[in-house]
């Protein structure tokens, strides 16, 4: 399986000659954003889209994400381009904003689990732009990752969980923003918030107006998924993770408790954490994997502040536990 080293940014133009052939040819390739890696495909070609939701373990009930390196790539993929819309992708394209756009009729409906809406999104790493340009099509990709596990920040990550199953992985360094964009209908008004991300609620109705809090789907719940990430039970490493509020809540046995400022017993590992929000979110997925990998009995995590600049992670740390929690 080739790769692309980050120390070789900006990438050899043969390998990403590769990488945008076999993309055209219906196959996989894993690339990084400055969110998480994805596991891409042709996001025209429907049947290399499957492909995504075989390796991945995704049920087609939960759509996909198409990256383009343009907002005029994005107009051709949606019907509708609302000033909602242009304004949103000239403040925060590329970036962690993923826009949900009523579909254009070359949007094939295994990327949107039959729905009339499609997400799309810029992203804002130069491989993940490079290779969109080479392929020449727009690409799906969710995380590279078996669904509801840790989404990968890393190239080693990718190959950790999927292997051989993925035709060529580009390794462009550690994820910067280190979580899932955040996810918002412009199809609808009010606009609705899906996914909470790094680009704030706050910070969007700064821009276009008041936004609706969908919420999260409860187990249960059957049809296509509105949104991707709605599922209950996302994002969680194999060891079992719990949320507390107090350093006494820690249950006995050994694990390990990851937390920002708290004074812990001599008995307990800790891992410290960043104080920002953003820096936090940067180091999350990176520091769930390697604990993962310690054979702990458990992985306890502070609950996060309060705060609109917490709410991404607060969100992903909601879906990991293995029980829910009230925060």
């Amino acid at each position: 399986m080739a790769k692309i080293n980050a120390a070789d940014l900006p990438p050899d133009p043969a390998l990403l000659e590769e990488a945008g052939r076999l993309i055209r040819a219906g196959r996989l390739v894993a690339f990084p954003t400055e969110t998480v890696y994805g596991l891409g495909a042709n996001a025209l070609d429907a049947e290399a889209v499957r492909r995504i939701f075989e390796v991945k373990g995704r049920p087609a009930t939960s759509p996909l994400i198409v990256h383009v390196n343009s907002i005029e790539m994005a107009h051709g993929l949606a019907s509708e381009w609302p000033s909602e819309a242009q304004l949103l992708a000239e403040r925060f394209w590329p970036g962690p904003l993923t826009l949900i756009l009523p579909k254009a009729a070359c949007v094939p409906d295994a990327v949107t689990a039959g729905l009339p809406t499609v997400g799309l999104r810029m992203p804002a790493h130069p491989v993940a732009l490079a290779l969109i340009r080479e392929a020449g099509v727009p690409i799906a990709a969710p995380s590279a990752n078996r669904f509801t596990e840790l989404s990968p920040t890393t190239a080693d990550h990718v190959r950790t969980a999927l292997g051989e199953a993925v035709d060529l992985i580009l390794d462009g360094g550690p994820a910067q923003v280190g979580i899932e964009s955040t996810v918002l209908s412009v199809a609808v008004r009010p606009a609705r918030l899906f996914r909470p991300g790094m680009v704030t609620r706050e910070a969007i109705e700064a821009l276009i107006g008041p936004v609706e809090y969908a919420g999260r789907l409860e187990n249960g719940e059957g049809g296509a998924h509105p949104s991707p990430g709605m599922h209950p039970r996302h994002y969680s490493p194999r060891t079992a993770l719990l949320v507390v509020t107090d350093p006494r809540e820690l249950p006995a046995g050994r694990g390990v408790c990851v937390h920002r400022s708290w004074r812990l017993p001599s008995e307990v590992v800790g891992v410290r954490m960043p104080e920002s929000a953003a820096d936090y979110a940067a180091a999350l997925y990176e520091t769930l994997h390697r604990l993962d990998q310690q054979g702990w009995d458990w992985i306890a995590v502070e609950a996060p502040p309060e705060g609109p600049e917490w709410a991404a992670v607060a969100d992903r740390l909601r879906r990991a536990a293995w029980s829910k929690v009230a925060f």
